[in-house]
């Protein structure tokens, strides 16, 4: 069997494994940046409430998604934690023109569980006194993307490359740093707002300092005429999204 043809069956059967049982209950099937986790799994059950019906969400990097998307994977709407594999898909026909929209514009920040640490974070990230630097993959997860833009701007992209640890996705990153296996990493803020234990140091990292991270949904083509998902668009433009939105430390548009 050549590599193609693995490739497509190992999709395969992960699309039946993932969709087997779910894609029969849920009335929505929602991909999601993995960023957002913590965020949507509360406004799944504020649209649960508000709706009566069923939402259930796959989490992984913008660009794994957007793959999966590409390749046939049965969600309805895709919540991207950028605008750029969202405007893909509107111009290739998969994704319904003129339902993509910015829900929210993602923060990156510095972290780690252990206090005083950013007293000053550019000395901190030139002294090298840490063995490992946790960022997500600039090639797949738009955090990753934005953690590269900032240390090209403070000059140390090149520098720190024997210390970078990158995750598949912005949740593993985040898992590196939590854990400890790397001392310190650029995460969401929206992680450490949802993260259970108390304490450590973060640095909210200049805007100036990295391109807007805005985060587009969109409307699938495979699912126009799925009326749950039209109102899964719909209830992320309300006020009730908005605020648990705001919450998790994301900016919203008016």
């Amino acid at each position: 069997m050549n590599d193609c043809k693995l490739a497509t069956l190992c999709l395969t059967l992960w699309l039946s494994l993932t969709f087997g049982t779910a894609a029969h209950a849920a009335d929505v099937r929602i991909a999601v940046a993995a960023n957002f986790t913590d965020t949507t799994r509360q406004l799944i059950t504020a649209f649960a409430e508000a709706t009566g019906l069923e939402a259930v969400a796959s989490y992984g990097s913008t660009g794994k998604l957007y793959a999966q998307i590409d390749n046939g994977a049965p969600f309805d709407v895709f919540l991207a934690a950028d605008s750029h594999r969202p405007e893909l898909l509107e111009k290739s026909g998969q994704g319904v023109a003129g339902t993509r929209f910015t829900y929210a514009r993602g923060k990156l920040a510095l972290w780690t569980p252990t206090p005083g640490t950013f007293e000053d974070p550019k000395a901190w990230l030139e002294s090298g006194e840490f063995a490992r630097l946790a960022i997500a993959n600039p090639k797949t997860a738009p955090y990753g993307f934005a953690a590269q833009e900032v240390l090209t701007k403070m000059d140390l992209w090149d520098s720190l490359q024997s210390r970078l640890v990158r995750g598949d996705s912005i949740a593993q990153t985040f898992q590196f740093v939590a854990t400890t296996n790397a001392q310190s990493g650029f995460v969401a803020l929206s992680q450490v707002r949802a993260w259970d234990s108390q304490g450590g140091s973060l640095w909210m990292i200049p805007q100036s300092y990295y391109s807007p991270i805005n985060q587009q949904a969109i409307l699938l083509t495979r699912s126009e005429s799925n009326q749950a998902a039209h109102q899964w668009i719909e209830f992320l433009r309300s006020d009730t999204a908005k605020n648990i939105i705001e919450e998790f430390g994301y900016e919203t548009e008016n």
